[in-house]
């Protein structure tokens, strides 16, 4: 361009226009006359003040729009910047040009429609619209004139910004305060597992207090490597996402370094997968040292990889979910002292062990019989454990309540007794990193006696909870360990057979596929087949535990 052209632009950046006004005819005139003269289409970025943010010239057929980082969204549901640019040869506003006021929440997008005489335009506009059952997040008006256009501008994005946040409070219920995210899940598996998995999800979101606003299962026949979604689709999700007021998104299955940063490039929404999810839900429940420093140690194996070309998530100190854990500094410290601080937490990590195994070595040789409670999260293992010993360990309608191992006396008639150890809860597609810095905690597994496999026989999925159960026990070589199944929540029995009766039968039939003992863990009474059972493996002179004038029964009988 010529000097002459560039000192236009110049000026350009320094006009203001009017808070009531998209634009005004001088300036409106003054972009059609350099842009027809230059041959290439100029945008201008205008706050919510008159400010001119950004003036931007791009080439006959589109401007690229910059980063618009001095106007975050955070909390606002419109970004505070309008945009409006001119169309060289009268072409009304592109898929591109309302992609873009989807992703980037402009205030309004206006696109100046010229002919060869700079004089003589139209505009046509387009704003977004509050969430409406699957309509378009946006809506187009007609071009008009530019002389018979008339837009109260300061008034008209008040009311719309107060109409969205009303339809948000309306639609979605989240908590104050809480984060909005929207579930995704891509796979290949079945639609039935595939909405196992994402209801399981939903359940860790729960836990993580991530309010829910909506969840997205694709089945491809093959994955996009930059973005797992096709990028048609993850663009749509993150539309809907910014609709809602999400502030980030989680996916269910685990995404690779450059796909989070390839994601973030498209939106300022947090991106995370269950991992992370999980490893921020260990960060919140970890309250022993043991607990802090495996917390610690997996989320560091975890940022690890994802240190290098940070997407926006990773690009600034930050907390909330996915931030959580080793603590914001650590998030910015490079490779290498994060490799030192690995390898100091592993050496910390084998000195706690180190104590752990004394103390289960003092137990072993007092000749003490010892029974791990195993499951899956959320069956109830805490729960059995209080009321088998009396004790108070903390519990929670939420997966992974319990993190750190805890440790009780059981005590049997005739002086005998036993040391109950509850376990954290197990879970399908634990991270790796979890797997490998937990072998500490499920250490005390490889002295058990017993295992008691708790299971949640009020779950739809309790089959295959009890094969990933068992799956993780092989993993850690306990497979071969005396093992006794307990199906949980009995009390949900009654109400199960009157509202799913098939779901009852099932319950029924896998009981008594497994041997297993039913009781209501909350409940001491139901304890005592268990009790007996528990007596007469270890002790065989035992010949009935029951009070008198008491039996035992079949929750199935008929």
């Amino acid at each position: 361009m010529k000097s002459s052209q560039v000192n236009r632009l110049e000026r350009l950046y320094r006009r203001r226009v009017k808070p009531t006004e998209v634009i005004s005819l001088e300036l409106a005139r003054e972009l059609a006359d350099i842009s027809l003269e230059i041959r290439r289409q100029i945008g201008i970025l205008v706050s919510r003040i008159g400010e001119i943010a950004y003036v931007v010239v791009g080439d006959e057929r589109g401007i690229m729009i910059p980063a618009l980082e001095d106007y975050p969204l955070g909390k606002r549901l419109l970004r505070g910047v309008r945009l409006v640019h001119t169309h060289l040869k009268g072409e009304v506003l592109s898929d591109d040009d309302l992609t873009d006021l989807s992703l980037l929440r402009l205030d309004l997008i206006a696109a100046l429609q010229l002919t060869q005489n700079p004089d003589r335009f139209s505009i046509q506009t387009a704003a977004l619209v509050p969430p409406d059952g699957g309509h378009l997040p946006y809506q187009v008006e007609p071009s008009v004139p530019f002389q018979k256009y008339d837009l109260e501008f300061k008034g008209f994005v008040e009311t719309l910004e107060q109409t969205m946040e009303r339809g948000l409070k309306e639609g979605k219920v989240v908590a104050s305060g809480q984060e909005r995210g929207i579930l995704i899940s891509v796979t290949q598996r079945p639609m039935e597992e595939a909405v196992d998995s994402i209801e399981e999800l939903k359940e860790l979101a729960r836990t993580a207090g991530v309010g829910v606003l909506d969840t997205v299962i694709q089945r491809p026949k093959e994955f996009n490597p930059r973005y797992l979604l096709g990028e048609g689709k993850i663009r749509e999700v993150v539309i809907k996402a910014l609709q809602y007021g999400a502030t980030m998104l989680v996916f269910d299955q685990e995404l690779s370094p450059a796909q989070v940063r390839s994601i973030s490039e498209l939106t300022e929404l947090k991106v995370i997968d269950r991992s992370q999810l999980i490893l921020d839900i260990f960060a919140r429940r970890a309250t022993t040292q043991d607990g802090k420093v495996q917390v610690e140690l997996a989320q560091l194996k975890y940022l690890m990889p994802r240190l290098s070309g940070r997407g926006v998530q990773m690009s600034r100190l930050m907390g909330g979910i996915g931030g959580r854990g080793p603590g914001e500094t650590k998030l910015e410290i490079d490779r290498r002292r994060i490799r030192d601080r690995i390898a100091h937490l592993e050496r910390e990590l084998k000195e706690l062990s180190n104590g752990r195994y004394q103390r289960r070595q003092k137990r072993v040789k007092a000749g003490i019989p010892i029974i791990s409670i195993v499951g899956y999260t959320n069956a109830g293992k805490s729960t059995l454990l209080n009321t088998m010993t009396k004790s108070e360990v903390f519990t929670e309608d939420l997966l992974f309540a319990t993190l750190d191992t805890s440790s009780r006396r059981l005590r049997f008639p005739m002086d005998r007794e036993v040391i109950i150890t509850d376990t954290v809860g197990f879970i399908r597609s634990l991270p790796k990193s979890l797997m490998g810095a937990f072998k500490a905690t499920l250490e005390e597994l490889k002295d058990a006696d017993l295992l008691v496999h708790l299971v949640d026989c009020g779950n739809p999925r309790l089959e295959e909870h009890i094969n990933q159960v068992n799956t993780i026990l092989a993993e850690l070589e306990l497979s071969q360990k005396p093992t006794l199944l307990v199906f949980n929540k009995m009390d949900l029995l009654p109400d199960l057979k009157k509202s799913d009766p098939l779901a009852f039968m099932k319950v029924r039939q896998l009981t008594r596929k497994y041997g297993a003992i039913t009781i209501s863990a909350s409940d001491r009474k139901t304890l005592e087949p268990l009790m007996k059972e528990l007596q007469q493996r270890f002790w065989h002179d035992v010949e009935d535990y029951l009070a008198p004038g008491e039996h035992n029964h079949d929750e199935f009988e008929e």
